[in-house]
């Protein structure tokens, strides 16, 4: 039997979060957006919450919580309901860190998760995007290859989240004689390593506050302990996975936020005698919206359980989510402007910023991760 409750520790996050992101994140996103900045007292008060440092094992000082794919989407749905830009930057090191406990070695679990248990926010990055047309992370090009004991990396990384200021960025690279997804491996890369060359990004559409950067590799030599999970690697399909589902589930709450925007302008806007709302167009576009928001939530809330899980049908899950929410996201978005008219337009209302917002989202691989 399919069983679509929370449990009560989710549920408990779940409403927290809402919260948070309405009186936090959500008041100071228009102003953040128009500024292009994140302001650190942002990720603090994320990172004051414990939201990554709660599945770091106590013995690297962690809260020793159950890592949990369905959570992180449950707590990105929520944030994304807020400020999509606050969120992904809120919890872009959980991406470091959640690669580290899903498949790193117990030499690199302790090096480097201790940094992420602490009440001061570190900063790491997941550098997955690249620059090229078209761009999937089953053709990257971006290449390991052996040499002696260690590996060299050769590449460029777009968009990389947090990168302005991480200290060490886990790096996906294709091992230079392989193929498709199963050839991509993670790479440990120091911030000062030799050849590695961090410069500022030229923007994006949406999410203009999250500090993001252009990543260089050339020539970038690491010992063999670089590699995340040592010799056994890692499986880059889940890892990649867990990333686009990170960022559906954004979107999703990006969604409902729009939507709870709009229905009760609807109430109100009266035009021909009564409210817009009555009109029927306009009532079975609302309809839409919300049906769209519960669809594109059971959708990324069943990949990230089957993520979970280790579930063989998670990849085909994840495809489907991904493919459903970019398409969705995008017209709830648009919808809930047309509703508001040539008003929704105009930058005083935030409507314009989650379009932005749900475009960027629904085309990056690897802001944020399940």
């Amino acid at each position: 039997m399919i069983d679509f409750d929370l449990t009560e520790e989710q549920a408990m996050i779940r409403e927290s979060l809402q919260g948070f992101a309405a009186e936090v994140l959500a008041p100071q996103a228009r102003a953040i957006d128009e500024a292009g900045e994140m302001p650190a007292a942002v990720i603090q008060a994320g990172w004051e919450l414990g939201l990554i440092a709660a599945a770091i094992p106590e013995e690297y000082g962690g809260a020793g919580g159950e890592r949990s794919c369905m959570t992180n989407a449950v707590i990105l749905e929520a944030l994304g309901g807020g400020c999509a830009s606050q969120g992904a930057a809120i919890m872009a090191p959980g991406q470091f860190v959640g690669a580290l406990i899903d498949f790193g070695t117990a030499e690199q679990k302790a090096e480097h998760l201790p940094k992420y248990a602490g009440n001061d926010p570190a900063a790491a990055s997941l550098a997955i995007q690249e620059g090229q047309f078209g761009f999937s992370a089953e053709a990257m090009r971006t290449t390991a290859r052996r040499s002696g004991n260690g590996f060299v990396l050769d590449g460029v990384k777009r968009l990389v989240p947090l990168g302005d200021r991480a200290s060490h960025f886990l790096v996906l690279a294709r091992d230079e004689d392989g193929e498709g997804i199963g050839a991509v491996q993670a790479y440990i890369v120091p911030r000062e390593a030799g050849g590695l060359t961090v410069g500022a990004e030229s923007g994006s559409m949406g999410l203009k506050p999250m500090p993001q950067a252009k990543v260089t590799l050339e020539a970038v030599e690491l010992p063999g302990s670089a590699r995340l999970g040592g010799d056994a690697g890692i499986d880059a399909l889940r890892l990649v996975n867990q990333a686009r589902i990170g960022a559906c589930a954004l979107a999703v709450g990006l969604s409902r936020q729009a939507t709870d925007f709009a229905i009760p302008y609807a109430k109100e806007r009266v035009a021909f005698g009564e409210p817009i709302g009555k009109k029927q167009s306009i009532a079975f576009m609302l309809a839409d919206m919300h049906i769209e928001c519960e669809t594109m939530r059971w959708m990324v809330w069943k990949a990230a359980s089957l993520l979970e899980h280790n579930d063989p049908g998670a990849a085909k899950a994840c495809v489907l989510a991904q493919d459903y929410v970019r398409r969705r996201a995008i017209k709830v978005a648009d919808d809930a402007l047309q509703i508001f008219g040539g008003h929704g337009f105009i930058r005083d209302l935030p409507l314009e910023m989650w379009l932005r917002n749900a475009r960027t989202l629904t085309v990056l691989d690897g802001p944020v991760s399940v």
